[in-house]
């Protein structure tokens, strides 16, 4: 019950969540770029600051409009599938 009131809550504050996100994945960049140390980098791509924050978040939104994707192509059906 608790976790139905706290989702509510962020629902509720939609703005704010975004752009604590976005806050939190500037924060990693940042990080990323001043404090990780490059030289034992195994290819050239994880040279670029910030390369797997990004990667990642690319990532997750290819999966998410992948998965739409394939819910509406076929998974879901109709509410009344079974009146027939």
């Amino acid at each position: 019950m608790k976790l139905v009131k706290f989702i509510e809550f962020l629902r509720n504050r939609l703005k704010t969540v975004v752009r604590a996100c976005f806050a939190v994945l500037a924060l990693v960049v940042l990080v990323d770029a001043l404090f990780v140390h490059k030289e034992h980098a195994h290819t050239a791509m994880e040279r670029i600051p910030a390369f797997w924050a990004i990667f990642g978040f690319v990532a997750c939104v290819v999966i998410i409009i992948l998965s739409k994707w394939f819910g509406h192509s076929g998974i879901m059906t109709r509410e009344d599938y079974y009146d027939e």
